[in-house]
């Protein structure tokens, strides 16, 4: 075993004393990973987070937070910080995307299910109204760095070229139209990976929410994009849009945004889904040429394909879809 899990595994059993059984539970996209871990006929799970790598002091504030607002969250119950390593409460096996089966219409499940989500999300962005300085800013510069994964990760590393002087000229004109749309939505609380595979089914205050330690405020439509074009499973463009209005309902309701936001808001909600997927397919390759995780690559089509799907329909972004063409995005990806 390796240096870190031997240092863990010390950890624990001063921490817990005798354990019956310890297994991985997760591994995610970043360099933490998980542990269930067995005890006195209960289940409680182990972070690994190497600090040269990550931190969990983060984790920890954000954590706690989140409970205090009423979403369940894992509970810290121990932990070395400066070493990398908690123990949380277990929120069970079962994730988000293990239940839902993309139908048209959806089932009763899929409905229940993003019901309880996007309950849970109001709860998220209502929360920060009365402390939005608690999270650092979704900034301009943030935002651009991230869709720079796009050219770099998945057109010059994955398909091989990089973008020549013209390409990279369409490429920052259409960054400035996603970055302009982003900063002028309302600025709330947003997960960042809001989405099925960090959403559990929990008998009681559904969905158990995992993986919010990057948390920032941003726009108002960034989590439901997570959730509903979700890299990982895909719905109906017709049920998308029809769920992202009710959520927007909620949202006025709520006090989040204006009743005169509803007429722009799957605007924002397309522009927002084509700035984090230019990200998202740029990450999984990234993961892929310099992490060695290779299983992500299989969903970056369907990350594309929500771009491809939207681009007819914003003029503004013709020279992303001039792009799309050159590469013959996504039918090479």
């Amino acid at each position: 075993m390796d240096a870190r899990y031997t240092a863990l595994t010390q950890w624990i059993s001063r921490t817990l004393g005798h354990v019956d059984d310890m297994r991985p539970a997760s591994a995610d996209a970043s360099f933490r990973r998980y542990f269930r871990i067995v005890t006195d006929r209960r289940s409680v799970i182990a972070m690994d987070a190497p600090p040269e790598h990550e931190t969990v002091f983060d984790y920890v504030r954000i954590a706690r937070r989140l409970a205090a607002i009423g979403l369940n969250v894992p509970e810290i119950l121990d932990g070395d910080e400066d070493n990398g390593f908690l123990l949380l409460s277990d929120l069970g096996e079962t994730l988000y995307l293990q239940c839902l089966k993309p139908s048209s219409p959806p089932g009763v499940e899929a409905e229940r299910l993003y019901g309880d989500a996007l309950a849970a999300l109001v709860t998220l962005q209502t929360g920060g109204l009365a402390d939005p300085g608690f999270l650092p800013a979704y900034s301009a510069e943030l935002l651009r760095r991230e869709m720079e994964l796009f050219p770099e990760w998945y057109l010059g590393r994955h398909l091989g070229r990089p973008p020549d002087i013209h390409e990279r000229r369409l490429l920052d004109q259409a960054f400035d139209v996603l970055v302009a749309s982003a900063l002028e939505q309302p600025q709330v609380w947003v997960h960042r990976d809001y989405h099925s595979r960090n959403l559990m089914r929990t008998a009681r205050n559904n969905p158990g929410i995992l993986d919010f330690q990057d948390a920032v405020l941003g726009p108002v439509t960034y989590d439901l994009v997570s959730l509903l074009k979700d890299a990982y499973i895909a719905w109906p463009k017709v049920q998308v849009d029809e769920w992202a209005m009710g959520f927007c309902r909620l949202e006025i309701d709520s006090g989040l945004i204006q009743k005169r936001d509803e007429d722009h808001f799957l605007r924002w909600f397309d522009l927002m889904g084509v700035q984090r997927h230019l990200k998202v397919a740029g990450i999984f390759a990234r993961l892929n040429y310099r992490d060695s995780k290779a299983r992500y690559l299989a969903d970056i089509p369907r990350v594309l394909s929500y771009i491809e799907d939207v681009l007819p329909f914003y003029p503004e972004l013709q020279g992303l879809s001039e792009i799309m063409a050159r590469y013959r995005v996504p039918a090479t990806a």
